[in-house]
């Protein structure tokens, strides 16, 4: 059974629909699995809590 983690800044609950629903679509497609058995694990770090090139996304 597949688990994905996607680590990522907030985003509203349609786009993780989607997002987690390609995601299934692509491993069963790649691995013939059935889509029951992959999970998908969406972390939201909030841009005060996450840093690019020594800046926090929050100042950016």
């Amino acid at each position: 059974m597949p688990v994905v983690t996607v680590l990522q800044g907030p985003r509203d609950i349609e786009k993780k629909r989607d997002l987690v629903a390609r995601i299934t679509d692509a491993f069963v497609e790649a691995y013939e699995l059935p889509a029951e058995t992959v999970q998908v694990w969406i972390q939201e770090t909030p841009a005060e809590s996450w840093s690019a090139a020594g800046k926090l996304i929050a100042d950016s």
